[in-house]
């Protein structure tokens, strides 16, 4: 039986390398000069601190700018509401997203079956889905059919076994 896995990760590595880099343009740039505009990571959490909207907004453009950079998929930041913070300052809190959401996995294991392919089974394990079938061509439309679903999560397809 050929498999292969679908998964939901982000390299964060390349995420701390875009935070470091819009750091860099936010120290050096004149519009951010002596304004307290931070950019931090926490475990898959990034914490955005800015003076006022217009920087705020600014600097989404930027981090998004420099994650386009190290190819990581923007669709994977789950960008919460701005709030108000100590001095006049706004906070906006980030959530990276880390393996496939329940709701998520049970809407592709719906498609796949509603697509009737021949002999291909989809489980969900954990975070991640794992498709089986005969001939690696079914495998093959399954991966097609995913990807024609427009989800609004970046999904990797890995493991491939034939």
């Amino acid at each position: 039986m050929a498999s292969f896995d679908v998964v939901s990760r982000t390299e964060i590595p390349e995420v701390d390398n875009a935070i470091q880099g819009a750091m860099r343009e936010i120290s050096t740039r004149f519009d951010f000069k002596g304004s307290q505009c931070t950019i931090e990571r926490v475990d898959e959490v990034l914490t955005l601190r800015a003076d006022d909207e217009l920087k705020l907004k600014q600097m989404q453009e930027l981090l998004r700018g420099y994650l386009a950079k190290r190819k990581v998929d923007h669709n994977a930041f789950d960008f919460q509401e701005p709030e108000k913070a100590s001095g006049n300052s706004i906070r906006q809190t980030v959530a990276i997203k880390q393996g496939i959401e329940r709701d998520l996995a049970q809407k592709v294991v719906k498609a796949v079956k509603a697509a009737k392919l021949k002999k291909i089974q989809v489980a969900i394990q954990g975070d991640e889905l794992r498709v089986t079938g005969k001939k690696r061509d079914d495998l093959q439309a399954a991966i097609a059919l995913i990807k024609e679903m427009k989800l609004e999560q970046p999904l990797q397809y890995v493991n491939f076994r034939d």
